[in-house]
């Protein structure tokens, strides 16, 4: 069985010569094997390896465990430490947590010049292909699990996925490995037990390669969407909206349905939420695509929402809740923190009196330079392209009860001539592409 040592070889060399690994070892087979040939391989190539172990304390044995793991790393001259997950209070979905949980700690763990390395197989690979068909999945989750993928500033790589389990069982009996049996793995509850106890056997006897099979159309499948994937972007590329980072929705509107759920998903997953379910996504397309053009409407889920503006749509993060009639006294002196809206800061040639912040009410009037009348704030929020649902968010500065600044805006001439002030807005930016706004003097200056 020294092809697989060779197998890992070719694959170590596939990397480059400049990459250590972290190794995610839980003491069972799959990861012992892992380690062993590593650990062998280590001997004659130039790479670093070091073991690491997650410590659920959930289990009677997790101190045994973890004490076996460190002794055959001892023996392996395998560099080992251990990290330890508090208890969860909430036991609901625990396999889950834990999972993601444990892919937290790999990720503060890896050091700038280390890969993951995982045990996953073939077998798991299987399995994971007939979980994600019986949740009704596309061709993501039909891809399953690649062989290498990015993770966190490095990469997560599973060296054995193209390998059956049956020959880790061989190489690890050929070498007197002695590794860990969680009898957890046998409870047939856990729906990946039920697929490796009860059903795959079953599929095994009627097709005896099923195994290789379910791995070969993950493969099929992780190379459709990778294709679709390019595609996708160049349509994605051409829906772009008349604003940075959003979506035309005449453009849209012009693509096939398919093409319309496609380009949506990979906008929405580009910018990093979680994809809507397909209901909530045909209610994307519903309100926001088809809705007439005077309309403003908008979808949220998760931590996520979509709102449409004239031809526009925009992604954004869910704001926390903003009280508009909050008056608040603000000293110059110091910053001013405002929940759900950001953070004002002020330098001043002068000493000015305290002021208070305030957002819109409606009346609100002021006079541009150079122009001979006043004119409606909400008028002129439209003439600056003020995004609807941003405008009740953007402070106003008030001295003696006069509203001397539109932070982002605009400043009355002698407040201008005194004082600066930076905004600093939270999440979504109040103005186009803009991080940070200075006003002096009525100008606007951006900062990113």
């Amino acid at each position: 069985m020294d092809w697989l040592v060779e197998s890992a070889r070719a694959f170590v060399r596939a990397q480059g010569p400049n990459n250590n690994y972290l190794l995610a070892y839980s003491g069972g087979l799959d990861s012992h094997v892992l380690l062993h040939v590593f650990a062998t391989l280590r001997q004659t190539e130039p790479f670093q390896l070091r073991a690491i172990h997650i410590h659920h304390g959930i289990h009677p044995c997790a101190d045994q465990w973890a004490n076996h793991c460190k002794k055959i790393c001892d023996q392996l001259q395998t560099d080992y430490f251990q990290q330890t997950i508090k208890p969860f209070s909430d036991r609901l979905n625990l396999e889950e947590k834990l999972r993601q949980f444990r892919y937290q700690l790999f990720e503060a763990c890896l050091l700038p010049d280390e890969l993951l390395l995982t045990a996953h197989h073939q077998n798991d690979q299987a399995e994971t292909i007939l979980l994600q068909l019986c949740r009704g999945a596309g061709l993501k989750g039909l891809s399953a699990m690649p062989r290498i993928k990015s993770f966190g500033k490095s990469f997560h790589a599973r060296p054995f996925l193209d390998i059956a389990r049956q020959d880790l069982l061989q190489y690890a009996k050929q070498h007197q490995l002695d590794w860990i049996e969680d009898e957890s793995n046998q409870n047939t509850h856990h729906t990946r037990n039920f697929f490796r106890h009860d059903i795959i056997p079953v599929l095994e006897k009627r097709w005896p390669s099923v195994i290789k099979t379910l791995a070969r159309s993950a493969k099929h499948c992780a190379d459709a969407k990778h294709f679709m994937e390019i595609t996708t972007q160049k349509i994605v590329e051409k829906c772009q909206g008349t604003v940075s980072a959003t979506l035309s929705v005449k453009k849209l509107r012009d693509l096939s349905d398919i093409e319309q759920r496609h380009v949506l998903r990979d906008f929405i997953q580009q910018n990093g939420f979680l994809l809507p379910s397909v209901v909530k996504l045909q209610q994307i397309i519903k309100n926001l695509l088809l809705a007439a053009e005077d309309k403003m409407p908008h979808v949220t889920w998760g931590d996520a929402e979509l709102r449409r503006y004239r031809d526009d749509l925009f992604l954004m993060k869910k704001r926390a809740p903003h009280d508009p009639l909050q008056v608040i006294d603000w000293d110059l002196s110091t910053p001013l923190t405002i929940p759900g809206v950001g953070v004002l800061t002020a330098s001043s040639e002068a000493i000015m009196s305290p002021v208070t912040v305030r957002f819109r009410q409606g009346g609100e009037m002021l006079q541009l330079p150079g122009r001979s009348h006043r004119h409606a704030l909400k008028k002129l929020f439209q003439e600056w392209g003020v995004l609807p649902w941003l405008r009740d968010l953007v402070p106003l500065i008030y001295a003696d009860n006069q509203l001397v600044a539109v932070v982002g805006y605009w400043m009355a001439g002698e407040w201008g001539d005194h004082v600066q002030i930076q905004f600093r807005p939270e999440g979504t930016p109040l103005s186009k592409g803009v991080d940070e706004c200075f006003l002096r003097g009525g100008g606007i200056f951006s900062i990113r």
